[in-house]
């Protein structure tokens, strides 16, 4: 068996995958990773599907020591991280032999990196997924002690790196209207649309506080909503009509009034937000809406194809008599077209 022994853990961190979808009616939301792209991402770089599980790791990683020689891939918000002492590049796939240590420092940017292993971290299921769903009281937090393991890794290839966008600082938010946006005034909506907001200190994986100067966002007859279905990416707004962003662990049912919803595609950028990030919505057509989410998963698909081979700095090469740069090399004065059986 292969995997990785916790020798240390920070305070947010946990194995997650795609979650649970479908079990609402039991009154269990989705739940799985905060920034389900990076998923993907790993998936992609170590040739794997992104339904397996990961490493998710909130503001700081923790220190690992290998059992057994394994494939890593990182990914998500870009973490400082070692082997052995040697630095790792973010966003690239890596080979581990048995006992050597990986540590992951802070986050440089960004709230949750991701550590995936080949073959997905192979913990036991509960109700269809391996994810911690924490708010809904499945699962536990990783910590100190804990082992790892690896599922079966059919693959070999490493050192594959991805070149990925920032999702990390912020940016615009696309939203669609729903059911209860008429609830709200036209020049509510559109001002709505022209603030600028930063993202606030209360977030969790639940959802994400949204701040701005001036006043709240109301809508009529506010305190006579019902409680009805809500889903990640509904934004709610508080008594004091202040909006929240739902993300993956959001209860299922909720009575705050929802101004509209953000696009999946874009909710990564809002979970991957640090606090104070300028953020914006932008209001968009339900059909635009629809093509955007299709551009989106056309992309996502198209990852595996888009990792390459890292170029490595002979600076950071441990190993670099292994690669025999020098052979083959010649005198700058010898002719080339000479056999040299007479030297």
């Amino acid at each position: 068996m292969s995997g990785l022994k916790v020798l240390s853990a920070g305070p947010l961190m946990s194995v997650q995958d795609m979650g649970r979808p479908g079990l609402l009616e039991r009154g269990i939301s989705q739940g799985g990773a905060a920034d389900v792209l990076a998923l993907a991402e790993g998936a992609g770089l170590l040739s794997q599907g992104a339904g397996l599980a990961a490493l998710e790791m909130g503001g700081i990683g923790g220190t690992f020591e290998a059992v057994g020689t394994l494939r890593i891939a990182l990914t998500g918000a870009p973490m400082t991280a070692t082997l052995d002492g040697v630095a790792l590049t973010w966003n690239a796939s890596h080979l581990v032999e048995a006992g050597q240590k990986l540590v992951i420092g802070a986050a440089r940017r960004g709230v949750y990196g991701y550590l995936h292993l080949g073959g997905g971290i192979d913990t036991d299921r509960f109700l269809g997924s391996r994810a911690a769903h924490l708010t809904g009281g499945i699962g536990q937090a990783v910590t100190e002690g804990d082992l790892l393991p690896a599922g079966q890794d059919a693959q070999r290839e490493t050192g594959l790196g991805l070149e990925v966008e920032d999702r990390f600082s912020g940016g615009a938010l696309r939203i669609v209207k729903s059911f209860q946006s008429s609830l709200f005034a036209d020049d509510v909506l559109a001002r709505f649309g022209d603030t600028q907001f930063n993202r606030g200190v209360r977030a969790n994986r639940m959802g994400v506080e949204m701040v701005s100067d001036g006043e709240g966002f109301s809508a009529a007859g506010q305190l006579n909503i019902l409680s009805e279905v809500i889903v990640p990416g509904d934004v709610q707004m508080t008594g004091d009509g202040k909006p929240f962003v739902l993300l993956r662990e959001c209860q299922t049912t909720g009575g705050y009034p929802r101004i509209g919803t953000v696009l999946p595609c874009d909710l990564a950028r809002v979970a991957q937000s640090g606090n104070g990030a300028a953020l914006q919505f932008e209001w968009v057509s339900l059909e635009d809406g629809l093509a955007i989410q299709a551009k989106h998963d056309a992309f996502v698909k198209s990852l595996p194809g888009q990792c390459q081979p890292l170029i490595r700095d002979p600076l950071d090469m441990a190993d670099l008599l292994s690669y025999q740069l020098v052979g083959g090399a010649v005198s700058a004065n010898a002719d080339p077209f000479e056999s040299g059986e007479n030297t």
